[in-house]
């Protein structure tokens, strides 16, 4: 997957657009230093979207914005798997 475009929205929200999900927006909101998907516009012209879709998305975002340390300490910090 590969991120396509990201543009800041209102209220500091960034809108993506993933290659796999063309016609899907994807939302995310800042939580304390890192981004974390809000919401998706999934759209039904592309496949539907996994857990494991999410977690590369917010990946791909965070590591676009140099946030992607904020997240992964953020994983392990929860005692979930460190991706």
């Amino acid at each position: 997957m590969k991120l396509i475009s990201w543009t800041y929205t209102k209220r500091y929200n960034i809108k993506a657009i993933y290659d796999i999900f063309p016609h899907s927006n994807v939302i995310f909101r800042l939580i304390h230093n890192y981004y974390f998907i809000y919401i998706v516009n999934w759209s039904e012209q592309d496949p539907p979207v996994e857990k494991k879709d999410l977690v590369q998305m917010e990946l791909l975002l965070n590591d676009e914005l140099g946030t992607g340390h904020f997240y992964r300490n953020r994983k392990s910090k929860n005692g979930e798997n460190q991706v």
